[in-house]
């Protein structure tokens, strides 16, 4: 069977399961999203690992255990999702020690965790991404555009809050000095969510 190398698109609040969310991989030489229920520890952990100016001031589990396989020279080459049943997806962390091989069983929400720490590329197989894969249609405003196939719009499916009910705080008010402040406040708070926030809104400055 033929693997498929998938990269992440984005998390957004699952609308069918209280308190998860859904994170979508994205095929990478095609169109087709697997969009891939996980939970809430889980999702915050993917999304920090993705948000590279936010550094968490104590390692997270998955940082543990990529500090730990750094200490003992094992590298993750990379995460295969290789079964699909009643809905549940099953992943094995390729892993290699002293040119030693090893398969390690693993969540799909905690191997994609770890693939983003250890940069290593997430593939899955053909029959899956035909099985549970699907196409999210253009948002007809953006047709004209020239913009390549990334520029689909996913407002409803992905966001890039994991608290999407939680209040927003008005930024847009604060000096770039007081954001830079509220930022490391935040991060020292281990409010990830409203960190995310507040380097957007750097972002857009400048």
């Amino acid at each position: 069977m033929s693997l498929v190398r998938l990269n992440i698109k984005g998390i957004s609040y699952s609308q069918t399961q209280n308190g998860a969310y859904a994170l979508i991989l994205n095929e990478v030489d095609g169109d087709r999203k697997l969009p891939i229920v996980i939970g809430a520890f889980e999702a915050q952990s993917i999304a920090i690992a993705l948000e590279k100016e936010i550094s968490p001031p104590r390692p997270l589990t998955h940082d543990l255990f990529k500090n730990f396989a750094d200490r003992f020279d094992i590298i993750v080459k990379q995460v295969i999702i290789h079964k699909l049943v009643d809905g549940v997806f099953y992943s094995s962390l390729i892993c290699e020690r002293d040119k030693i091989e090893e398969i390690i069983d693993a969540r799909t929400s905690d191997a994609i965790a770890l693939a983003l720490r250890f940069q290593a590329p997430i593939f899955t197989y053909k029959n899956i991404l035909d099985k549970a894969g699907i196409y999210l249609k253009v948002n007809p405003k953006k047709e004209d555009d020239n913009e390549d196939q990334d520029s689909i719009l996913m407002d409803d499916l992905v966001s890039n809050e994991l608290e999407p009910n939680k209040p927003k705080d008005n930024f847009a008010s604060k000096t770039i000095e007081e954001l830079h402040k509220l930022l490391d406040e935040a991060v020292a708070n281990e409010d990830y969510e409203k960190a995310a926030h507040i380097r957007d809104e750097i972002s857009k400055r400048e």
